[in-house]
């Protein structure tokens, strides 16, 4: 019976650094895994944990010389050379190495690469967590393994779910991407509840995960969250969800009926103070809808002037900014300490030119004041707005209402425009009574179509008075106090449209109004007066704000206008307008969770292919919806109604031929002909 052969281990040697050289059999090439200047100071810090392997080199006749070369090690020699010429550790420091003389120098080289196997994830988890358990902060855990602190604390919290969680990720069961999802809530019951919902799921998306274990929270990025502030809602003892590998825009607030308790509080405590200034009445809410304000009249209060003292210390500071900026106008980047100065003048100026809003005391016994939270979080108030039932009632000159129709009057008097059809009373003897009312409907008539004849001969006058009518009724609610019987139309929105307000267009017309109507002025008596001395491209701007108010392309099925709806058509054509670069896409609130699963399913179709489309068509409608809703975002996708048409390019019109009747009076009135050649082109 043959004796086994025992194997022999190669030997260990310690060899002084100097003495070890790189070999040109080591097969690893390419640059990978931890830096050699991190591994240096990791040698530094624990010294070497791995034995370098080595082999003689020989000389022509095969002697040894003294000399070894390292086929498998040459990361770690690099990093002792590193700190050689640092100087932290001696050239001749003795360097524990595996001595090897059989088989091929490139065969141990790719033997040690390969055969290393990596730590599996889940053990890296738990060994950062076992090192927290024993007092190692994470700033030192992070610093040990040159990671960021982030890094370990996105470790920890992996370390930190369900157990059952853990197993199932460890035996293959889950993927690295659905275990992260599962941080998001640390109840262990509730993340093994999910686990156990998924399975029975088609498909178990991570964004499915986190919607299901944050059900019922509120985003730290709702406006009631932002209006209370996260760290007074933590103090009161709410809860807030967090995930460390996804922007989550400060995460889930879990505790939703106390986060209405404390907006309700703060909206009630910010209200009273608003109540204190005398309104007529205020009105509360978290959020109003588009279009509440209506047909109310508002009232423009008047910035309170700058004291001697505020108006000198803006001066200097514009005198400080205005230095600075021409210092460095030639530089290509500000000094740190520069730009930051320039940002406090901003900032101080900014607070200066906000100057609190006064209002007259006849103003507040009829007006009131709407307290809200805005978008962004902030305590929205809107002041001054005066209800129709509280207007002060308005008179005529002669102490009448004014449009009152004189009971008196003979329905007859007046036929069509205002053509008198009796004969004037006779002549009174007495020079001192005023006309008859038939008379001066008579002169005034003359007047009215004079007026038409002029305005007509002067465009840019006639544009002002169309203006100054439109204004008087879209910011003033006053169009009776123009001669020009044109009435504009301005539809509000708000009831139809859930979440209009937020929208980047809508905010952009409201930002209008709100400029336009702060820089008209304050009675509409010096209305007038006020255009006059605009320039022309103030008024331009203003005359296309306003027509662009009574735009209304709305489709209602109580009232179909297809004629309306094509113009619109036209209009959006010519205007290039693209609803998705303007702002809209579609979400779970403005469109997918108001069709069908079908509709759904072929939207995804369309923007993103059959694919995407075949992947969500088993979900529940809930789970379709939000999965869609991650799958159309950015894609420009947008339903029928908010498709702009191409624009159609429609043949050159032949020009009508303008005929100027004063050619007549020189004897060069075109013959018929050529009259109703003109008119012919013109159709």
């Amino acid at each position: 019976m043959t004796k086994s052969q025992k194997i022999t281990l190669s030997a260990s040697r310690d060899i002084p650094f100097n003495k070890l050289v790189l070999s040109q059999s080591n097969v690893r090439k390419v640059k990978a895994g931890v830096s050699i200047e991190e591994l240096a100071e990791d040698i530094a810090r624990r010294t070497l944990l791995s034995s370098i392997t080595i082999r003689p080199v020989l000389d022509d006749k095969g002697a040894e010389t003294g000399m070894f070369e390292i086929p498998a090690g040459g990361r770690r020699y690099r990093a002792l050379e590193l700190l050689v010429k640092q100087r932290r550790l001696n050239k001749t420091a003795l360097v524990p190495c595996i001595v090897r003389t059989d088989g091929l120098a490139e065969e141990d080289s790719l033997a040690e690469n390969i055969q290393r196997a990596p730590l599996h994830p889940l053990d890296q988890f738990r060994a950062f967590q076992a090192m927290r358990e024993k007092g190692k902060p994470e700033e030192e855990i992070a610093a040990a393994f040159f990671v960021s602190v982030n890094v370990v604390k996105q470790r920890l919290k992996l370390a930190a779910v369900s157990e059952t969680l853990l197993e199932a990720y460890a035996e293959e069961e889950m993927t690295l991407d659905q275990l992260m999802a599962f941080t998001v809530n640390p109840d262990h019951e509730r993340q093994e509840q999910v686990w156990e919902a998924l399975k029975q799921h088609y498909s178990k998306q991570p964004y499915e995960i986190r919607r299901m274990l944050t059900e019922g929270a509120v985003r730290a990025s709702d406006r009631r969250a932002q209006f209370v502030g996260l760290d007074n809602y933590v103090e009161a003892g709410g809860e807030v969800l967090r995930d460390l590998f996804q922007t989550d825009d400060g995460g889930w607030l879990q505790d939703a009926a106390l986060l209405e308790t404390m907006v309700t509080e703060k909206l009630k405590e910010e209200a009273e103070a608003i109540r204190a200034e005398g309104w007529h009445w205020i009105e509360v809410a978290t959020d109003f809808p588009y279009g509440h304000t209506y047909d109310l009249r508002r009232i423009r209060g008047e910035a309170e002037p700058m004291s001697d003292e505020e108006d000198a210390t803006y001066t200097a500071l514009k005198a400080e900014y205005d230095k600075l900026e021409e210092e460095y106008a030639e530089t290509d980047e500000l000094p740190e300490e520069v730009d930051e100065r320039l940002g406090e003048i901003e900032t101080a100026m900014e607070a200066l030119q906000n100057r609190p809003i006064r209002f007259e005391p006849e103003d507040y016994a009829i007006a009131g004041a709407f307290v809200s939270i805005d978008g962004s979080g902030q305590l929205r108030v809107e002041r001054g707005y005066v209800r129709p039932e509280d207007e002060p009632a308005v008179e005529g000159d002669d102490g009448s209402e004014g449009d009152e129709v004189d009971p008196n009057t003979d329905d007859e008097a007046v036929d069509g425009i205002g053509k008198a059809t009796d004969l004037d009373e006779e002549e009174d003897d007495d020079g001192t009574k005023p006309l008859s009312d038939r008379l001066v409907c008579d002169l005034t008539v003359h007047r009215t179509m004079a007026l038409r004849d002029a305005l007509a001969n002067d465009p840019q006058l006639a544009m002002l008075a169309c203006l100054h009518a439109m204004v008087l009724q879209l910011f003033y609610h006053y169009g009776q106090d123009s001669c020009i019987e044109i009435t504009p139309k301005s539809m509000q929105f708000g009831a139809q449209a859930e979440g209009l307000a937020e929208m980047p267009y809508v905010q952009s017309i409201d930002l209008g109004i709100e400029t336009w109507a702060g820089n008209l002025p304050k009675e509409p008596e010096e209305l007038w007066d006020a255009l006059i001395e605009w320039d022309s491209d103030s008024r331009d701007a203003l005359f296309a704000h306003c027509v662009a108010m009574t735009v209304n392309a709305v489709q209602e099925p109580h009232y179909r206008k297809p004629r309306q709806i094509a113009h619109a058509d036209v209009l959006a054509a010519t205007l290039g307008l693209d609803m998705a670069k303007a702002g809209w896409s579609p979400t779970a609130q403005s469109y997918l969770g108001r069709v069908t699963k079908a509709q759904i399913l072929d939207a995804v179709r369309e923007a993103k292919g059959d694919k995407d489309a075949d992947r969500i068509a088993g979900f529940k409608k809930p789970d379709m919806v939000e999965a869609a809703e991650e799958l159309l975002a950015g894609t420009g996708w947008l339903p029928e109604p908010l498709r702009t048409p191409p624009l159609i390019e429609r043949p050159d019109e032949p020009e009508l031929e303008i005929v100027d009747e004063n050619l007549s009076a020189h004897g060069d009135e075109p013959d018929a002909d050529e009259h109703q050649t003109a008119l012919e082109a013109a159709e």
